[in-house]
C-alpha cells in the first residue's frame, strides 16, 4: 500500500491545479489515516459489545462527551493545516514549522483548562439517567482520556503541519502504526492474558492512550529529520512568536468554538437516545459507530480540502482553489457510494457484528435482540444524508482553508443544534418511537450542507485572497 503513494507523491513536485489526481495526494492518506483513527475506536467498542452492551454503550456515551470537552482546544489548534499552507503557498517555508511549534505550545498550556472540565462531564453523565453498571463504566473510560488528555492534544496537532505542507502519506504510515498498537494493546488489556490482568473498559481507555503515543512520537521524528529540517529548518523553529499565536488563536478559535458546540450537540443526541431505554440507547450505539465509519474518514476529505484552498488563497490561485473543492466532491461522492450500497444492502451483518457473547447473561442478549430491527432500520435511513455529508465536508474545509472560520462556525452550530432539537421534538414532544425520531435527525441534518454551498458559490471567500500575504 506504502508503495502506490511513493508512486503517486514525490515531495517537492506538488502540481498545483487543483485536479483529481492532486487531491487525492493530499486526500486518499488523509483518508486512510482517517480510517485507521476510526477502526481504532470502533475495535474498542467491538471488544467491549462482547462484555455487554453496558460497557460498549458506557465507550459510546463518555468518549463523546470527552471529545465535546477537548474539541474545543483541538478544533482551535486544528486551524495550524490552514496557516501552514498558505505560507506554503505564499513561499515562507520556515514559518511553516514555526507555526507547527506554537499549535505544540498551545496545546501543553491547554491541558491545566482540560482537566477543570473533567467535572463537568460526570455532571452530565449524571443527567442521563443510566443504569449503576454503565454509569460507573462511563466514569472510568472517560476519567482516563481525560488524564491522557496531554497525549491526545498533541496527537491531534501532530498531523497539522504535513497536512499543511500537503504532504500526508506519513501521516497516513503513523495512524496505520498507531492502529495496530491500539489493537494489540486493546485485545490484551480488555481480556487479560498471562500475566497481564482483564481490565474491561479501562483497558480499552489505556490502549487508545498508547496507540496515540506512538504515531505522534512517529511524527515528531519525521518533523525534525534530517529531510525536513533542510527544507523547513525545523530543528531551529522552537522561538515563541507572538503574530503566529495572535493569528492562530483569532482564526482558530471560532474553528474550536464550533467544533465545541457541534460535539455537544451530538452528545445531546446520545444523551436524549439513550434516555429513551437500554433498546434505544443500543439500537442508536450501533447507528453511531457505524456513522462514525462512514464519517470519519470523509474528514480527511475536508482536511485535504482546507489544505489545497489555504494553498492557494496564499499562493492568490482562485482558480485552482475552486478545481480543488470540485475534485474532492468526485471524490467523497464515490466514496460515498460504497459507504450507502453497505447501508442499504448490509445493515443486518453490521448489527450482528455487536452481538453480545452468549455467556454474558440473557438479559443483555435480550436487549440487543429488541434493539436489533430499530437499528436496522436507522442503518438504512442513514443512506440517504451520506451523500449530501460530502457537500459539508468539503465545502466547510474549503471555507475553513479560505480563512471563512466565523461563518462555518455559526452555520455549522446552528445545524448541530437544529438537528439535536429536531430529536427532541420528535421523541419527547410527540412521544414518538425512537425510528421515527432518528428520520427528523436525518432529514434537518440533509438540508443543512446546502448553506455551505450557498456560501461557496457565492464567492465571499474570495476577499481573503486580498488578505492573503505574498
Amino acid at each position: 500500500m506504502f508503495a502506490f503513494f511513493n508512486k503517486l507523491y514525490k515531495p517537492g513536485k506538488f502540481k498545483k491545479n487543483g485536479d483529481v489526481k492532486d487531491v487525492l495526494v493530499v486526500a486518499l492518506p488523509m483518508l486512510l489515516s482517517m480510517s485507521f483513527d476510526t477502526f481504532m475506536t470502533f475495535i474498542d467498542r467491538l471488544f467491549l459489545s462482547k462484555l455487554g452492551p453496558a460497557e460498549m454503550n458506557a465507550a459510546l456515551g463518555a468518549g463523546a462527551v470527552q471529545l465535546a470537552l477537548i474539541t474545543f482546544f483541538t478544533g482551535a489548534i486544528s486551524y495550524t493545516t490552514a496557516m501552514v499552507a498558505q505560507r506554503l503557498g505564499a513561499k515562507k517555508h520556515r514559518d511553516c514549522a514555526k507555526v507547527f511549534m506554537q499549535a505544540i505550545y498551545l496545546s501543553f498550556i491547554c491541558v491545566p483548562l482540560l482537566y477543570l472540565s473533567i467535572p463537568l462531564g460526570h455532571i452530565i453523565f449524571g443527567m442521563e439517567n443510566l443504569p449503576a453498571d454503565q454509569l460507573q463504566y462511563q466514569k472510568t473510560y472517560f476519567n482516563i482520556l481525560m488524564f491522557g488528555g496531554i497525549i491526545n492534544l498533541v496527537r491531534n496537532a501532530a498531523p497539522c503541519f504535513f497536512s499543511g505542507i500537503g504532504e500526508t502519506k506519513i501521516v497516513m504510515q503513523a495512524a496505520f502504526v498507531g492502529m495496530i498498537i491500539n489493537v494489540v494493546c486493546n485485545f490484551f488489556l480488555i481480556y487479560g492474558a498471562g500475566p497481564i490482568p482483564a481490565m474491561g473498559i479501562a483497558g480499552a481507555a489505556y490502549g487508545t492512550l498508547i496507540g496515540n503515543f506512538v504515531s505522534t512520537v512517529i511524527l515528531f521524528a519525521k518533523f525534525f529529520s534530517k529531510s525536513y529540517h533542510k527544507r523547513f529548518n525545523t530543528r531551529h523553529s522552537f522561538a515563541f512568536s507572538k503574530p503566529l499565536t495572535v493569528e492562530l488563536l483569532k482564526k482558530g478559535l471560532p474553528s474550536g468554538v464550533e467544533m465545541f458546540l457541534n460535539m455537544a450537540a451530538f452528545q445531546l443526541l446520545i444523551l436524549m437516545f439513550h434516555a429513551l431505554g437500554p433498546e434505544s440507547a443500543t439500537a442508536s450505539s450501533i447507528m453511531f459507530n457505524w456513522d462514525m465509519v462512514a464519517y470519519v474518514p470523509l474528514i480527511g476529505l475536508e482536511v485535504a480540502s482546507t489544505s489545497l484552498v489555504g494553498r492557494y488563497v496564499g499562493a492568490k490561485e482562485g482558480a485552482a482553489a475552486t478545481r480543488s473543492t470540485y475534485s474532492g466532491l468526485r471524490i467523497g461522492w464515490a466514496y460515498s457510494a460504497l459507504i450507502g450500497m453497505l447501508f442499504i444492502f448490509l445493515p443486518g451483518v453490521l448489527a450482528d457484528i455487536f452481538r453480545p457473547d452468549a455467556n454474558v447473561g440473557a438479559s443483555a442478549i435480550s436487549i440487543f435482540e429488541n434493539a436489533r430491527p430499530m437499528s436496522l432500520f436507522m442503518l438504512r435511513f442513514a443512506a440517504l444524508y451520506i451523500f449530501v455529508e460530502v457537500l459539508l465536508v468539503i465545502y466547510a474545509g474549503a471555507l475553513r482553508g479560505a480563512g471563512d472560520t466565523l461563518w462555518v462556525m455559526f452555520a455549522s452550530a446552528l445545524m448541530n443544534w437544529f438537528v439535536a432539537g429536531a430529536l427532541y421534538v420528535t421523541a419527547y414532544v410527540f412521544h414518538l418511537p425512537a425510528h421515527y425520531a432518528w428520520i427528523a435527525v436525518v432529514a434537518v441534518y440533509s438540508t443543512a450542507p446546502l448553506f455551505f454551498l450557498y456560501r461557496w458559490k457565492s464567492g465571499k471567500w474570495r476577499k481573503h485572497l486580498l488578505d492573503a500575504k505574498a
